[in-house]
């Protein structure tokens, strides 16, 4: 009496992440807050690790895990230096909307 699968389809991990990825993207394109674009941006990385966790753990193989985990690392060094750019602009600017942060202004 046992009607579920034994494991989760490969499928439902690429839509997953397809969804994943298509909501940062489109937060990127839409939004205006520096720190809103920031999450997207995280967001469109975690998505990508996904499809190279599904697909090296589907192959057998160790190359996604090792790709997931230098996306990760990426993606620290971006936390720390993008948190530091957003406070120096929140401070210099007293704003974090994109089109209020325009270098070319005084």
């Amino acid at each position: 009496m046992d009607f579920l699968p034994a494991t989760v389809p490969l499928s439902w991990f690429l839509i997953l992440s397809a969804i994943l990825f298509t909501l940062g993207v489109a937060g990127f394109l839409l939004r205006r807050n520096i720190i809103t674009v920031f999450m997207s941006i995280e967001l469109m990385l975690n998505a990508v690790n996904l499809t190279f966790v599904t697909f090296s753990y589907r192959l057998k193989q160790v190359d996604g895990h090792i790709f997931s985990f230098f996306v990760m690392v990426v993606a620290a060094a971006e936390a720390a230096v993008g948190l530091a750019i957003i406070l120096t602009v929140y401070k210099n600017r007293s704003t974090l909307e994109i089109d209020d942060v325009s270098s070319m202004k005084l």
